[in-house]
């Protein structure tokens, strides 16, 4: 059986090659779904879950050796085990924001709204005790976070964390593939301090309309966050061109 973190690494969703599976494993182990240590499903389950041979999975994961993201191990304990790293490098992030025009930003905005505000209003709905606790915990993590891995991390798995209270796989699947997408671009150097409490703040605003069983309010900090993380997202942008003396 999968993991409870590997289980929320949605399938391939076209023919897999061992670059695309390599790059959802890396995104995961980045997202803090894959912690430090954890060892990775048996290879025939894993490829399974992927959608893939066990061929391609082999080669994913020696290219996640070279990289140093896992190491494999023999023996009875033996197997593939994650290394999480505290820092990742910021550099591939930020040349892909930069790529990003901000009319693909926006577009990334919108789905990232409906979905963030939707699963707030159904977590707020149907959180169990110990889901809120979960959601709670990451918000005081980011609070406490002070090296970029652990922003990813607390950020991302808070989101996540909400998602998995509304008790809908669907909805998980989609946040985890959106966290995928912007949570590396938005914990850039660019983002100072004070804009870094602020997304504390509404984060902290979010688990309390949850708590509060207040799906009105809870869909509406929700959005609302999702939008200024979109002009976070367009001012980290354009720092970075200018810095880098791009013009359009």
């Amino acid at each position: 059986m999968a993991s409870e973190h590997t289980a929320l690494i949605a399938p391939l969703t076209s023919a897999g090659r061992a670059d695309e599976v390599s790059l959802r494993i890396a995104e995961a182990i980045k997202l803090g779904l894959l912690v430090d240590g954890e060892r990775l499903p048996p290879e025939s389950e894993f490829a399974q879950q992927f959608g893939v041979s066990p061929v391609t999975l082999r080669e994913a994961i020696a290219t996640l050796r070279e990289r140093g993201l896992v190491e494999t191990r023999r023996g009875r304990t033996g197997g593939t085990f994650v290394i999480r790293q505290s820092d990742p490098d910021e550099a591939p992030d930020m040349a892909r924001l930069m790529r990003t025009s901000a009319t693909a930003l926006r577009d990334l905005a919108d789905e990232h709204c409906a979905v963030a505000g939707f699963a707030a209003r159904l977590a707020a709905e149907r959180a169990t005790a110990s889901g809120l606790r979960r959601i709670q915990s990451l918000v005081e993590q980011l609070s406490r976070a002070t090296r970029r891995g652990e922003y990813i991390k607390a950020d991302s798995r808070f989101h996540i964390e909400v998602a998995i209270a509304t008790r809908s796989e669907r909805l998980t699947h989609r946040e985890v593939a959106l966290q995928t997408e912007t949570a590396g671009m938005l914990w850039g150097s660019y983002l100072r301090d004070t804009q870094i409490e602020v997304v504390h703040q509404e984060h902290l605003a979010i688990a309390e309309a949850i708590a509060k069983q207040d799906a009105h309010a809870a869909n509406s900090v929700a959005e609302q966050h999702v939008r200024n993380n979109l002009q976070r997202l367009i001012a980290g942008r354009l720092a970075l061109r200018k810095a880098d003396g791009a013009t359009s």
